[in-house]
């Protein structure tokens, strides 16, 4: 199988690292500096999975006319507000793709790619939950990996040959994929998630520089704001006709959180949870936090809006969610 993946940042670099150490053919379109640092000394991947150096069969190019062959599978990993960029300077590859994913923290992603290869046909829905991140050119560290991480399927939800094979070549990788039949659900359950987590901890934790997630949830105020938060992204998913699955459990919490009907008992649950992160060590914290410590714009319009959106659409009042959206708005006006 040869796979490219477009945008091979930390997370990118992360799946790349792993499918080429299962023996799949990988290209990764990356950074100057960092595609740079792969080709003279290999990737290195450390973290969860082990410390490793990989040079082949990898290959790592700063310009998509330089990915050379066809592929089997082309991952978009770039952030959202990259993609139009990504995608119009990746031209050439078009024809030289038979299907095309995107592990991008959206809803939308899917029709921008039918969209760019004219051809809805050569799309497939893909959810993570691993994360990565580039310490350095040339090293990426895998922080987090659960029992399932992946689920990948056909937007018309059926099963297909495609959608089995990337799930197997990604479960060859240690990278435990599901392959299903309902993987519009999967995409909003993540979205839910994922808003809520982002919206909580970069509202809550951003004026620390180092406060991670579970510092937020052991405050009771923190974590009443976090159930408040999750609740209002929880009731726009559940009006779409969803019930939470907690696809990615242990991590995600949505069905302990919606069937806790009382309030203080709910926070009490959060606290407790911050408190098990706190005795394990765990110092992480959302995609949209470590932008905003960064100084970078955040996803913020793809990640917390949409849910705002389709709240308005079905009618479903959003006070909370909507109050983190103006602030982190705001933030963003002074970040580059």
């Amino acid at each position: 199988m040869r796979v490219c993946i477009l945008g091979a940042g930390g997370l990118g670099s992360v799946f790349g690292a792993a499918l080429a150490l299962a023996g799949e053919e990988v290209t990764l379109i990356a950074r100057p500096a960092h595609a740079e640092a792969i080709r003279k000394n290999g990737l290195k991947l450390t973290g969860i999975r082990g410390d490793h150096t990989i040079r082949e069969p990898l290959t790592a190019v700063a310009d998509p006319k330089d990915a050379q062959g066809e592929f089997d599978y082309l991952i978009l990993g770039v952030k959202g507000k990259d993609t139009d960029a990504a995608l119009e300077g990746a031209d050439c590859l078009k024809d030289r793709i038979k299907t095309a994913l995107s592990f991008q923290n959206n809803v939308v992603k899917e029709e921008i790619l039918a969209r760019w290869l004219g051809d809805p046909k050569r799309v497939v829905g893909f959810s993570t939950i691993e994360a990565g991140h580039l310490v350095e050119p040339g090293h990426v560290h895998n922080g987090l990996t659960i029992p399932t991480t992946n689920y990948v399927g056909e937007m018309d939800g059926t099963l297909t040959p495609r959608v089995q094979a990337l799930a197997d070549a990604f479960n060859r990788a240690g990278m435990g994929t599901k392959a299903v039949t309902n993987i519009r659900q999967v995409l909003w359950e993540k979205l839910t998630q994922i808003c809520g987590a982002a919206a909580w901890s970069v509202s809550c934790l951003a004026g620390g520089k180092d406060l991670y997630y579970p510092d937020g949830l052991v405050v009771r105020e923190g974590a009443a704001h976090y159930v408040q938060v999750s609740r209002d992204a929880l009731a726009v998913y559940k009006a779409m006709g969803y019930a939470p699955q907690n696809f990615y459990a242990p991590v995600s919490k949505l069905k302990e959180l919606d069937a806790v009907e009382d309030f203080e008992a709910a926070v009490d649950m959060m606290m407790e949870l911050g408190r098990g992160m706190q005795a394990q060590g765990y110092r992480g914290t959302t995609s949209m936090h470590e932008d905003v410590r960064r100084g970078k714009k955040t996803e913020v319009d793809w990640i917390i809006k949409p849910l705002i959106d389709k709240g308005l659409e079905l009618g479903v009042p959003v006070p909370t969610l909507t109050a983190a959206y103006r602030i982190i708005k705001t933030l963003d006006n002074y970040l580059s």
